[in-house]
């Protein structure tokens, strides 16, 4: 697990203090990705990389930069995409991983979304993020970590 880093898709991350825990915890090293609008705590074990803040800037950098080896934090489906492709490790902030299969399903719904807020239906949107989320991505990320170890 030595050459394994956890990226973050660090703009919108509602789990920031949480990877900063399993960081310490399994000494693994964590890179936060954020655009120059967003101020990105200083933490050990920690690289904070700053981008201009045109839209696909963060996305841009972390796709170029992760490797097989590597996990990603994120909520954007077009990202989870390119990391799979890589062969990264792809979790949400809700601690559920993506996969090949899965995200195909993702995309199509986000894409239909899109044809129907263009058309002016507009859905509720995401849930609001909760304690018990926060939960389930620090328990799932350390089972994950633990299991890594293993190997």
């Amino acid at each position: 697990m030595n050459n394994t880093c956890i990226f973050v898709d660090a703009d919108a991350c509602p789990v920031k203090n949480e990877i900063f825990k399993l960081g310490k915890l399994f000494e693994i090293k964590i890179v936060m990705v954020a655009s120059f609008d967003h101020s990105l705590k200083n933490e050990d074990g920690v690289e904070n990389i700053q981008v201009d803040r045109s839209d696909q800037s963060a996305d841009l950098y972390i796709s170029n930069h992760i490797t097989a080896n590597d996990i990603l934090v994120t909520h954007d489906f077009g990202l989870a995409s390119i990391c799979l492709g890589k062969g990264a490790k792809v979790v949400s902030p809700r601690g559920k991983f993506y996969s090949t299969h899965s995200i195909d399903f993702l995309l199509e719904n986000r894409h239909e979304s899109a044809k129907k807020r263009r058309n002016g239906q507009y859905g509720k949107g995401p849930k609001p993020f909760t304690k018990e989320d926060r939960n389930i991505f620090l328990q799932t990320m350390t089972n994950f970590l633990k299991d890594l170890q293993e190997i």
